[in-house]
């Protein structure tokens, strides 16, 4: 079958270790099951996956991408939930100190068929195309999860959303307006700041601006970019929720008095449960909220979409489609 493939690590050029081509069919094991894959999105997972973040090389050639949506061998429409946990596990699979994601220890979605857990199946509303579920598994679960389970926002509180653009980011600016939040954000680009108020930001601000009020929580993924200006950005008590570091996971300066001088609540937040990501479905089924798709492109021409994420081209996500 056609896949999406690394088969060696590339730290300075990510996408010299990238191939497209023929990969056996998947393996399934007992308690598995296969889907048909019709479109699957792509995330900073998979190009830290070919410079050997996450991924060991014992475990090449790996077939890349956690996030589908396809055909069960039933033919019904489903969405993939990516994260795997042990099956002894009970309970909310992201705290299974044993869990990964597929394409880590378990081949990926990019291919034309994928095995996974039964239990990992979740019915697709007709209302979604294949193109638009594939994009919730990852970013807008991870998304969803930021802000209502771990960042426990309500109705009329006030978010910050770092780094306008990013797959993680477009989500919770999306998912918050919805909900009824009142929705800022950041970005160093005029264009993607223009472009988060038109999915519903209410006010948008250059990366590190002083804002006009302190917000009950921060969502932030970029990381040593943008950290000090999440702190100093939240009311006293209000919480930052960080699930990812795309600018670098090391910190020049903490903000530590801050912290505990306001207490402010510092919140890490990993990828979501198979029941958070069909609560998400249903959510958007019932409000009419649909990822934004920067393009689609045939999984043949993977290397390009590889090759925008890496530049920072797109906003919102960028898709595979068979």
């Amino acid at each position: 079958m056609l896949a999406v493939y690394a088969d060696r690590f590339s730290k300075d050029d990510p996408l010299a270790a990238l191939q497209v081509g023929e990969r056996p069919e998947p393996e399934v094991p007992d308690g598995w099951t296969t889907v048909t894959v019709k479109a699957a999105s792509l995330n900073h997972h998979d190009l830290f996956s070919l410079r050997g973040v996450g991924l060991r090389e014992e475990a090449l050639p790996m077939i890349l991408g956690c996030d589908a949506a396809g055909l069960d061998e039933d033919g019904n429409e489903v969405v993939v939930h990516a994260v795997i946990s042990d099956p002894a596990w009970s309970g909310d699979e992201t705290f299974d100190p044993r869990r990964s994601l597929l394409s880590e220890r378990h081949q990926g979605t990019f291919a034309d068929r994928v095995a996974v857990p039964r239990a990992n199946v979740v019915p697709k509303p007709s209302s979604l195309s294949f193109e638009e579920a594939a994009c919730l598994p990852t970013a807008w679960l991870t998304a969803y999860r930021m802000l209502f389970t771990r960042g426990e926002l309500r109705a009329g509180e006030t978010v910050l959303v770092q780094g306008a653009g990013g797959g993680v980011a477009t989500a919770a600016i999306m998912l918050a307006r919805a909900a009824g939040l009142r929705v800022l954000a950041t970005s160093r680009d005029e264009a993607k700041r223009q472009r988060a108020l038109e999915i519903g930001a209410h006010e948008v601000f250059e990366s590190g601006a002083r804002l006009p009020v302190k917000v009950d929580a921060v969502m932030e993924t970029v990381g040593r970019a943008t950290w000090s200006h999440s702190v100093r950005s939240l009311r006293p008590g209000g919480r930052l929720v960080t699930s990812g570091t795309t600018s670098g996971p090391n910190l020049d300066d903490a903000e530590l008095t801050r912290i505990f001088f306001l207490q402010l609540s510092v919140v890490g937040s990993t990828m979501g449960t198979r029941s958070e990501l069909a609560s998400l479905v249903t959510m958007l089924d019932a409000t009419g909220v649909r990822p934004l798709i920067d393009r689609v492109l045939p999984m043949t021409e993977a290397r390009d979409g590889f090759a925008a994420m890496l530049e920072g081209e797109q906003f919102g996500k960028i898709v595979f489609t068979r």
